[in-house]
């Protein structure tokens, strides 16, 4: 819609000037203000005040909805206690699987961090997201430390 807004004219043509490009859906905003306050437009107030009600009525009730819905949401998160990401190593460890044979570590790190990175965790998860990805980067280290010893011998 910008580009119709626009008035490009070449170098050759600067000579002759050209009418500007009208946009798809032209709209002449000043008729249509001089239309509104011209006065031949009535609208009864009546009319007016009953439409507004009609309208109010029915945010009225989608509001009040969705107030219900929020504290119904608000409840059920107060009734249940967020279960947080364990920090221990043991926990980590298991949920990296360290133990299998044969893993990838770098397409493990990167697994891990794009489901824990504190990036990607909610704001109040953030520390505890830093500290596994932390215990999870050392296991890994370990993990391939160990494993290249193992190829040496």
């Amino acid at each position: 819609m910008l580009d119709d807004l626009f008035v490009t004219s070449s170098v050759e043509d600067e000579a002759a000037p050209q009418p500007a490009p009208q946009p798809a859906n032209a709209v002449d905003y000043l008729a249509v203000v001089d239309e509104l306050h011209s006065g031949r437009i009535k609208v009864s107030e009546e009319a007016l005040a009953a439409q507004y009600r009609e309208t109010g009525h029915d945010l009225a009730t989608e509001f009040a909805a969705l107030l219900d819905q929020a504290r119904l949401a608000l409840a059920g998160e107060i009734a249940q206690p967020e279960k947080l990401p364990a920090i221990d190593p043991e926990t980590i460890a298991t949920e990296l699987g360290l133990g299998r044979p044969g893993i990838d570590y770098g397409q493990l790190r990167r697994s891990f961090a794009f489901a824990n990175h504190p990036d990607r965790v909610p704001p109040h998860l953030h520390e505890r997201a830093m500290i596994r990805m932390q215990v999870a980067n050392m296991l890994i280290d370990e993990a391939k430390r160990k494993a290249l010893a193992k190829r040496k011998r």
